[in-house]
């Protein structure tokens, strides 16, 4: 039973492209409403507009206190530079960790409130009265035991709030309350925390180091969605701005990437199908895709080389085996038509032949095998051979009708190949030279910069200029009655290859006889 096929849309790379950067785009923006970044700012913007208003009141207040001593002296310039002389407050409140305090409760009767307080609040009414219409916040004044001379619930106490009782000690203090007149306005105004809460910010009169009443400011934050509203023509435009520049960025990485990769598919298909070449990469693709083009192109003459390969060498065994094979089936056609009126020597005669062509196939069998291991051969990492003990072996080797006759230096480095690539080569070149009527071979080699180049000379007719082009092709032999199957050179250039060496034939410089090339990097 077949496993279901999980369903996914096929997308082109420029739309992934696309929703990726402007998923990216709007990820500070998303940041900014769900992690409350931009409503936070905002807050702590209302926090530091209180905070800026409850400093001048206070200080507005203390001097106008019944009975305060006004300090006229003038400021001294110098202490104006002393770094203690600026003493900025920071900002307390942050959504994420500050909790929200219930409502503020209704200030219940308290005590009779001090004279003096109820006297600086009746000189300090217009002053608020002017800072509220202009701020928006709501000012209250309560004198040293925390009972309202001015604003909301006057006549009550709010000693029981915990941010007056900080005013009350000599400290400033903000808190989050919840804003009881709170009522939702638009849709989502759910998403934000500071639509419903109000900041409460006491601070305390001091008049010659004493605390003789505080100041509670209390507005609602800017909220988020009124921010949003009230900034919408920035936010538009930075939106329009950063749409613009995506159009602008996915149409450079169309031109990059996703134009190139098409031709490029569409120049494989062409390829694939026997039509056509591998295009030049566009001026305007990226690095890594003209390195794409290079690799296509390299791998696509590849293939057309090993197919040209493929078909003339299944070319090449159809006709090496049809001999052979014809001249089987005609000797047992003739020995199953005429077997009881042949004698004794035609039959023998006829067995001879078949065995001799079976023979032929399996030697080109065996040999077919041993090319197959040699164009399968991978290099070898870290091998290392030494070349005297094997030419040597080779020249031992030779019975007495062929010398082979070794020129190698004593400080001969080593090859990067195994022993037994070099042993398979070198005997190769001594059997195609003992085929071709020498009667001796003499092998030199030299260190040429990272290479060891070996040359293999015979004293025999040497190769005709026709059979030159043709010698490492497979099959192809001038001694096929001798029993060459054309394989030999073939098969030692496969084996040289997977070690990165090279073989050829090069000019014999005026002798006689045949000269091969041997190169394999330095072990």
């Amino acid at each position: 039973m077949s496993q279901r096929r999980i369903w996914w849309p096929a997308l082109r790379l420029r739309t992934i492209l696309l929703t990726v950067l402007l998923f990216a785009a709007a990820m500070p923006a998303i940041g900014a409403v769900f992690l409350r970044t931009y409503e936070n700012t905002l807050v702590r913007q209302t926090e530091a507009e209180l905070t800026s208003q409850g400093a001048a009141l206070a200080a507005a207040a203390a001097n106008l206190w019944p009975g305060a001593v006004r300090d006229t002296t003038p400021a001294d310039p110098d202490a104006r530079d002393d770094p203690g002389y600026y003493r900025p407050e920071g900002a307390s409140i942050d959504l994420r960790t500050t909790p929200v305090l219930p409502e503020r409760p209704a200030a219940p009767p308290g005590p009779p409130a001090d004279p003096k307080a109820e006297a600086a609040a009746d000189v300090l009414e217009p002053i608020f009265d002017q800072t509220s219409r202009s701020t928006l916040a709501s000012i209250l004044i309560v004198d040293r035991r925390g009972v309202v001379v001015r604003g909301l619930g006057q006549g009550g106490t709010l000693a029981a709030l915990p941010e007056i009782q900080a005013a009350l000690h000599g400290r400033s203090r903000t808190v989050l309350r919840r804003n009881g007149a709170y009522h939702p306005r638009y849709s989502f105004e759910w998403l934000s925390r500071a639509s419903a809460v109000r900041l409460h910010h006491a601070r305390p009169i001091l008049v010659e180091g004493r605390v003789v009443g505080a100041l509670l400011l209390s507005r609602s934050p800017r909220a988020l969605f009124r921010g949003v509203y009230q900034d919408r023509g920035k936010l538009l435009f930075g939106a329009g701005a950063t749409i613009l520049l995506l159009v602008l960025i996915s149409g450079l990485v169309s031109r990059g990437v996703t134009r190139p990769i098409e031709a490029l598919s569409a120049a494989t298909r062409g390829v694939a199908m026997g039509q056509g070449t591998m295009p030049e990469a566009p001026a305007t693709a990226a690095v890594e895709i003209r390195d794409l083009y290079r690799d296509f192109g390299v791998m696509a003459q590849a293939i057309a080389v090993r197919s040209r390969y493929l078909r003339d060498f299944a070319a090449a065994v159809s006709h090496e085996f049809k001999t052979p094979l014809a001249g089987i089936t005609g000797a047992v056609e003739l020995l199953d038509d005429h077997f009881d009126s042949m004698s004794d020597d035609e039959r023998r005669r006829f067995l001879s032949n078949i065995s001799a062509d079976s023979a032929r196939l399996s030697h080109l069998v065996g040999r077919l095998m041993d090319l197959a291991r040699a164009d399968m051969a991978m290099p070898e990492a870290g091998v290392a051979a030494d070349l005297v003990p094997v030419a040597r072996r080779v020249a031992d080797a030779q019975g007495r009708d062929m010398t082979v006759a070794l020129d190698l230096p004593a400080d001969l480095p080593p090859v990067a190949a195994p022993e037994t690539t070099l042993e398979a080569v070198l005997t190769t070149l001594v059997e195609n030279a003992r085929q071709a009527g020498a009667r001796t071979v003499t092998l030199r080699a030299r260190a040429v910069g990272g290479e060891v180049v070996m040359r293999v000379a015979d004293d025999g007719p040497g190769v005709p200029p026709a059979d030159r082009l043709r010698l490492f092709e497979p099959f192809f032999t001038s001694r096929r009655e001798a029993g060459g199957t054309g394989l030999g050179l073939s098969i030692a250039r496969s084996l040289l290859a997977a070690s990165h060496g090279r073989i050829g034939l090069v000019d014999a410089e005026g002798e006689d006889g045949a000269v091969f090339e041997v190169a394999l990097p330095r072990g």
